[in-house]
């Protein structure tokens, strides 16, 4: 690396699907209320200059610029202490990388291709949520900034230049093909959402694009995730939808066909006993339900209610990526691609000063 004072290091630590089931993914991933204590003692790290939590349902990682002499050990030994994990248990289950492995591995990410639903759309949304709420944090600095934004502009070229897109790579058309299979027409289906951000608002605009009429959101308060900055009534409206009281979606559940739950809640919010109420009322009618929170929020028990199909993020992965086989072409030549683009990134960050003005969170918002 050159001599000046941009002469740093990335780093990254992360789980995700890849290494780690649905199970362990709960046990390392960061509930939402403990995210400013994280930040607080992960920017305290001796030698950790600049550092970006991503924590999504399919991968908890942590993305940090050092100097020289910092030992990304640190990254592992604090992940491994706050979330009360056996640091064997953490090794065995993630991932880390330095230098230009860590620019590689942001470009997969940001295009999709390193996704559970090889292509989706939400995660460049989650990433660009994550390097916002870094930049008001104050922790993202010159190093960072200049990586993510290269690893939008990779995901754009990715979904502009290439064919990984192609089919029901978003989570939100998975879940009206599944309803259609199910149900037979999604625009007869009524959807609960319980939840907002990413995820629920592709479900909703999904739906409505196949002239649902009946979509219904709730969440309150502290259910809702900061980086989403959309409330339940403001989706409710954006969709021509209904907004239904927190207080009052327990015992209504059998008004609904398909519920979808995404939150940062923690907590369980659907009962197997729930169900089986709201199956009473609805004897003869499925019910459709996908849990899309980790950790999850609807009782595993639900899935023996009869009648009833409860699917999680694993699950619905599986459906996403049933015409995986024929895209794979063109992922590894997107993947061919973004990994000569991430070489040529990290030599200039390494042998060329970063331009010393801030990067805007507009810019990355328009990436």
């Amino acid at each position: 690396m050159g001599s000046n004072e941009y002469s740093k290091s990335l780093h990254v630590l992360g789980s995700s699907h890849h290494i780690a089931d649905l199970a362990v993914r709960e046990k390392i991933s960061l509930p939402q209320d403990k995210i400013d204590e994280f930040y607080s003692g992960l920017s305290a790290l001796p030698g950790l200059e600049e550092c970006l939590l991503l924590n999504t349902c399919n991968r908890t990682e942590i993305y940090g610029a050092s100097s020289n002499g910092f030992s990304p050990d640190l990254l592992h030994k604090y992940l491994s202490d706050f979330r009360e994990i056996d640091p064997d248990f953490l090794s065995k289950h993630s991932y880390r990388h330095s230098g230009e492995k860590v620019v590689r591995h942001l470009f997969e990410v940001t295009s999709g291709i390193d996704s559970q639903m090889v292509g989706e759309t939400e995660i460049l949304g989650q990433v660009k949520k994550a390097y916002e709420d870094a930049c008001d944090r104050n922790v993202s600095g010159k190093m960072l900034n200049r990586l993510f934004q290269k690893g939008f502009q990779a995901a754009k070229w990715a979904r502009t230049n290439t064919g990984i897109s192609k089919g029901q790579v978003n989570l939100g058309n998975v879940l009206c093909e599944l309803a259609r299979r199910i149900f037979g027409k999604v625009s007869n289906s009524r959807l609960l959402v319980i939840g907002a951000g990413e995820v629920a608002e592709s479900a909703m605009e999904a739906f409505r694009s196949r002239g649902s009429q009946a979509i219904t959101v709730t969440g309150r308060t502290f259910d809702w995730c900061p980086l989403s900055r959309r409330k339940p009534d403001e989706l409710a409206e954006k969709f021509g939808g209904f907004a239904l009281s927190f207080s009052k979606y327990q015992e209504s559940l059998h008004h609904f066909d398909v519920i979808l739950t995404s939150t940062a809640s923690g907590r369980s919010l659907i009962s197997a006993s729930a169900v089986r109420l709201a199956m009473k009322k609805r004897p003869s009618k499925p019910l459709f339900l996908i849990d899309a929170s980790v950790p999850r929020n609807i009782d595993e028990s639900v899935a023996k209610v009869d009648n009833v199909f409860l699917y999680n993020m694993d699950d619905v992965s599986l459906i996403a990526n049933e015409n995986l086989k024929s895209r794979m072409a063109e992922v590894e030549r997107c993947r061919n691609v973004l990994s000569k683009k991430a070489v040529r990134i990290w030599e200039q960050m390494t042998h060329h000063a970063i331009p010393s003005t801030s990067v805007s969170q507009s810019t990355a918002s328009s990436s």
